[in-house]
């Protein structure tokens, strides 16, 4: 296999990857890009003495990942509005084949399914990690990867990536902790659906929590709430007043990785991704992503 055949057999998983580092696919993209660039660089000799390709991609896309986390950073304090991951559909690199085999036992109850991790729910946790613990994390409880090899993608001891796989893990569950199944996310989304389509105000309250939070991200390029709007009558009102910015929207059921969630289109073009999260029978999160940039793989 000569190494064009070998870094696109790679791409796959370096998207994935990169994906759930940053959070969108034009960041993971240029991840990819610049691990490639780093790859050729290499004189032949030092390719030749790399015994696992695979893995020495791995780790440089994990460092690439790490420095664009510091500077992603500084990026979306000046986004105009809510900043949200990018949804991407099922079938997207990743979502359901696990393209990196654990190389080490990973306990299940500290696993994290591929398609979970793909979640706009748990992918928004990410975000309030910093970078060093969403890399172990994501290299670890997602892809199995060793903490002697994630401590020499970060620069830190094994006990130390050990250790901040196991603060963000602790996050994670603090925040995702009480998630409800799969089909009980899918239950309660229909009823959402249901009065949010037919602007029952009263259903909508009943199956949002009290303290729900939708949060919009339009990126400045469309309208979208500049902050998170907080409180059941609040969101409720918020998204029945929604048709009134997006006249002759059509709202159709959509596979995202949080479970059942919608696709609004208009004119046949996607306006609109809608995901929620679920936790003891109701509604506590919606995420609407507007922004035009975010949609391309939904178009």
């Amino acid at each position: 296999m000569n190494d064009i055949e070998m870094l696109e057999a790679e791409r796959r998983t370096l998207l994935a990857l990169s994906y759930r580092m940053l959070g969108t696919v034009a960041d993971a993209e240029d991840a990819v890009q610049e691990t490639y660039v780093r790859w050729y660089r290499l004189t032949d000799a030092e390719r030749d003495a790399i015994r696992n390709p695979g893995a020495w991609l791995t780790r440089v896309a994990s460092r690439v990942c790490l420095d664009m986390l510091g500077s992603a950073r500084a990026r979306r304090e000046r986004y105009v509005g809510e900043w949200l991951p990018e949804p991407v559909p099922g079938g997207w690199p990743g979502r359901r084949e696990p393209l990196v085999a654990a190389s080490v036992p990973v306990d299940p109850l500290d696993r994290v399914t591929l398609d979970d991790a793909v979640s706009t729910a748990l992918l928004v946790v990410l975000e309030s990690l910093t970078p060093a613990e969403r890399v172990a994390f994501v290299l670890h409880d997602v892809f199995g990867v060793p903490f002697d090899e994630i401590a020499e993608t970060v620069g830190r001891s094994t006990d130390a990536a050990r250790q901040l796989a196991s603060k963000a893990r602790r996050r994670v569950h603090e925040q995702r902790g009480g998630a409800a199944t799969r089909e009980e996310h899918d239950a309660v989304a229909r009823a959402f659906a249901a009065a949010t389509m037919t602007g029952d105000l009263e259903g909508l309250i009943a199956v949002l929590d009290p303290d729900a939070v939708a949060r919009s991200d339009g990126g400045g390029r469309v309208s979208a709430a500049l902050r998170p709007v907080v409180g059941a009558d609040r969101v409720a009102r918020f998204l029945l007043g929604l048709p009134r910015l997006a006249p002759g929207a059509v709202l159709s059921p959509i596979e995202t990785a949080d479970g059942l969630g919608f696709l609004a289109t208009v004119d046949g073009v996607a306006d609109t991704v809608i995901s929620i999260a679920v936790a003891d029978g109701r509604v506590t999160d919606v995420y609407l992503v507007r922004n035009p940039d975010k949609l391309t793989l939904w178009r």
